[in-house]
């Protein structure tokens, strides 16, 4: 796989993407569905410091026969990035039903952390995953994240607020100190 940034042009890939993957996401995930809803959604990701957002791409060969992105098969993104004594970001992030299964996501979370951890200058991420939520927990827990607690209707989600386990990762637990 390959991380790339977001574009806007992207729209009609990722909403499509998106609407192929309802029945993988839902009741857990609500990404945009419409060009019209995806382009505020990237311009976030492109431009707003609180935010870093990273589109999951299959890996295809360039024309120089480097790696280069192709298909996007999901997106990372670190959100509500908190900078000052807490340097904190929680994580967002869903694959495509195309995508679903491959082993994509561990690698995108291992470079994703990586630059959390490293250019990004956080201390801490946070991931707040509903309970029945298995493979997104399963995600996490492969990366070293440990449970930290659990909030009842911590976020409000398709009309209802929603019990989440808090899982979150620091600096000190990937041993880059």
């Amino acid at each position: 796989m390959v991380l790339r940034p977001y574009r806007l042009d992207d729209g009609p890939e990722f909403t499509a993407r998106v609407r192929e993957s309802r029945d993988l996401h839902r009741p857990w995930l609500f990404p945009p569905e419409t060009p019209e809803a995806y382009e505020p959604y990237a311009t976030r990701m492109i431009e707003d410091d609180t935010r870093a957002g990273f589109l999951v791409c299959d890996r295809v060969a360039g024309t120089d026969g480097a790696a280069a992105a192709g298909p996007i098969a999901g997106f990372v993104n670190v959100n509500n990035i908190v900078r000052g004594g807490f340097q904190c970001g929680a994580l967002g992030y869903g694959a495509f039903a195309h995508a679903a299964g491959r082993g994509l996501f561990a690698e995108a979370m291992d470079l994703v952390v990586g630059y959390a951890f490293g250019p990004l200058g956080l201390h801490r991420l946070e991931a707040n995953i509903q309970p029945g939520n298995a493979p997104s927990i399963a995600l996490v827990r492969g990366r070293g994240f440990r449970l930290e607690g659990f909030s009842p209707d911590f976020l409000r989600i398709d009309g209802e607020w929603r019990d989440h386990e808090r899982w979150a990762l620091t600096r000190e637990m990937t041993g880059a100190g």
